[in-house]
């Protein structure tokens, strides 16, 4: 009889040992008492009744989610390639256990339904310049549903928004097509600035009867100072009457 009794104790110390857990400062546990739900405990030494209550644990730190790279469509029909992270984590274990299977999966499968819709109503600009914008858009849609889980979105940022291959090279040449109608606009402007000085160059030349001279003279001087040039004079029209004049003195 000893014995017995000294078994039956030694069994009933391992039977409530077994029901000690321990759980860390980031954890909380969802206890069911015959499989409805009992309470929520946690951090620390906590005990659950053996055989008749079970307990599933929670992490309430922040989660990292990667949000596959999908092609999305823009509202202007341009498809687009995201990458896309979400930062979430645990506010309510209790809704997070019972009212959905699996949260993690939920959060990634609604964000990416969420990203579709956003892009899916935004031309192609904006969601290539407004990017930030973009992103608080879609917090805002995941964060509303996900908040009846127990579950809070931090940020939602995006890290990738890639272009096809040919959108690329159609861009490429729409740039290159605008720089180049700058550079004639620029090129233009000069030549009409430089036409307009050589007109008012013209107008002082032609206010002096031998300005024009001189100037052809100081031209000559320049292109003979090169051996290897050869010089064509283009004489004014009434150069001759200025020889006539320079020998009938003589």
């Amino acid at each position: 009889m000893l014995w017995l009794a000294i078994t039956l104790a030694v069994l009933v110390v391992i039977f409530f040992l077994m029901g000690f857990r321990i759980l860390m400062e980031y954890e909380r546990a969802i206890v069911f008492r015959l499989g409805r739900y009992s309470r929520t405990i946690g951090p620390g030494v906590a005990f659950i009744i053996p055989l008749i209550e079970g307990m599933k644990v929670v992490d309430m730190r922040i989660k990292t989610a990667d949000i596959p790279r999908q092609e999305v469509m823009t509202k202007d029909n341009i498809p687009i390639l995201a990458n896309t992270v979400v930062y979430f984590r645990v506010e309510n274990p209790q809704n997070a256990i019972i009212k959905i299977e699996d949260f993690e999966y939920a959060v990634k499968q609604y964000t990416q339904t969420a990203l579709r819709d956003v892009v899916g109503n935004s031309e192609m600009d904006f969601v290539l310049t407004e990017r930030e914008k973009v992103a608080t858009d879609i917090k805002k849609i995941v964060d509303a549903e996900t908040s009846g889980w127990g579950v809070d979105i931090e940020s939602i940022k995006i890290q990738e928004m890639e272009l096809p291959a040919e959108m690329k090279r159609a861009m490429a040449k729409q740039a290159e097509a605008e720089r180049e109608r700058r550079a004639v606009i620029i090129a233009s402007d000069g030549e009409l600035k430089a036409s307009e000085n050589l007109r008012k160059a013209a107008e002082n030349l032609s206010k002096s009867s031998g300005a024009l001279h001189l100037r052809t003279l100081q031209t000559i001087r320049d292109i003979a100072a090169d051996p290897s040039e050869k010089i064509v004079l283009f004489l004014p029209s009434d150069t001759g009457d200025i020889i006539s004049h320079f020998v009938r003195k003589k």
